[in-house]
């Protein structure tokens, strides 16, 4: 590939399929990237503030239908968010602004007052944060313990995503 394709130019699936492929693991990096995608609106203000870093693989060859070739993981410049949002390259309500704060927080452990950033928040927005929160504690792995302390049938998430719309 001659030059490194820009966030800005990826199909909005391809784009959070590329952030969760960096992020695969980490509950938190996890948590915080599905944060923004259900969110729904700062993946593409992210993207066109050119604050997400996009990595091709070595394998140039056609990829499947539709899929952009070579695109291996992405990431968000999280340390850069703080900046953008003052020279107005990317915008948002008070109540996205604290989801990306917290998304923020929980990718880079950044400090963040969650009573703060709970109140200013809306009822839609207030479940996206508990179900990153439960997202980030890994309650979407954890098992029922059986009378004997032996691992049993897989819980559900504390609090789930909600569905996308």
């Amino acid at each position: 590939m001659l030059f490194s394709p820009r966030a800005v130019d990826l199909d909005p699936v391809d784009l959070e399929s590329a952030l969760l492929r960096g992020a695969l693991g980490e509950f938190t990096a996890e948590a915080a990237v599905l944060l923004l995608a259900n969110a729904g609106h700062w993946l593409p203000q992210l993207a066109a503030g050119d604050l997400i870093h996009v990595e091709t693989d070595e394998d140039d060859t056609a990829p499947p239908t539709g899929q952009v070739p070579g695109i291996a993981w992405a990431a968000v410049t999280w340390n850069a968010i703080n900046e953008a949002l003052a020279a107005g390259r990317i915008q948002g309500s008070n109540g996205q602004v604290r989801l990306l704060h917290a998304a923020a927080s929980l990718a880079d452990s950044r400090p963040l007052d969650l009573g703060d950033t709970a109140s200013g928040l809306d009822r839609q927005h207030l479940q996206l944060l508990l179900a990153a929160i439960s997202h980030a504690g890994g309650s979407h792995e954890q098992r029922d313990v059986d009378a004997g302390g032996q691992p049993g049938e897989p819980l559900p998430p504390l609090v789930p995503w909600p569905a996308r719309t």
